[in-house]
């Protein structure tokens, strides 16, 4: 199993809210069951530590993050700066050829919210205001922006019901359509509507218990993966079929 299919069975566990703040991830018991090297795991808990999904800790490892609501307030202040001097930006500048990589972007969301994938929900709605960010043009908007979204997507995962996934992906299509009209002020108006409804529909909430660890979690996922790639019986002759 490479690194990438890695990454993406771990990022999904993460933006499900599936682990618990706080769970340490061992190197060496997911590399057992991966079966790989720890030194590729390594390299993936760095990844998810560079998108802020993680939080590595010298000497001790790498954990789920612990999010907080207030935390939440401080982000999405600054996010209502930036974003909106990102849609003024691109009122006047975006191609015809932009709008329609943006609708197909919304469209995107659409079907993931239609599928119940939650954690593809919340890495298509970063996404979505990193193309904005992208748009402007300037690499420095660009990082700040990544900085700002990474710090969010967990927000969402553990405090966002996630029967509210569709309410972002509507914002997203207002906030297309005002740039589409090229209305300065509307668009300004559903970006900073759009952040400050996240911020509202953030919410504690106690972590659901399923009875599973993280190495039981990932053998499902890696099972799941196994079946949509090459079928369920390869998937049965590595893990049990309650697995599969």
């Amino acid at each position: 199993m490479n690194e990438t299919q890695i990454f993406d069975i771990l990022s999904k566990l993460l933006l499900g809210g599936r682990l618990p703040p706080g769970t340490k991830l061992v190197e060496q018991k997911i590399a057992r069951v991966f079966g790989v090297s720890r030194e590729r795991i390594r390299k993936v808990l760095h990844r998810l530590g560079h998108e802020r999904l993680l939080e590595l800790i010298p000497n001790r490892g790498a954990f789920v993050v612990e999010p907080t609501l207030d935390e939440a307030r401080k982000i999405y202040d600054a996010r209502r700066v930036v974003e909106a001097g990102i849609v003024v930006k691109l009122t006047d500048s975006l191609s015809d050829r932009d709008i329609a990589a943006l609708e197909a972007h919304v469209a995107e969301e659409a079907r993931a919210v239609e599928a119940g994938d939650r954690p593809a929900s919340i890495r298509l709605s970063g996404a979505f205001h990193l193309r904005l960010a992208e748009m402007t043009g300037s690499d420095l908007i660009g990082r700040q922006m990544q900085e700002l979204v990474s710090r969010t997507a967990m927000l969402v995962a553990f405090y966002e019901h996630g029967s509210l996934s569709g309410c972002a992906c509507s914002e997203h299509a207002s906030i297309v359509s005002a740039l589409k009209g090229r209305e300065t002020m509307g668009a300004v108006r559903a970006m900073t509507s759009h952040l400050s409804l996240i911020e509202t529909r953030l919410r504690p909430a106690s972590q659901s218990e399923d009875g599973r660890d993280l190495e039981e979690l990932l053998r499902v996922e890696i099972a799941r993966l196994l079946v949509e790639e090459t079928g369920v019986e390869t998937a049965k002759s590595r893990f049990s079929a309650e697995e599969v």
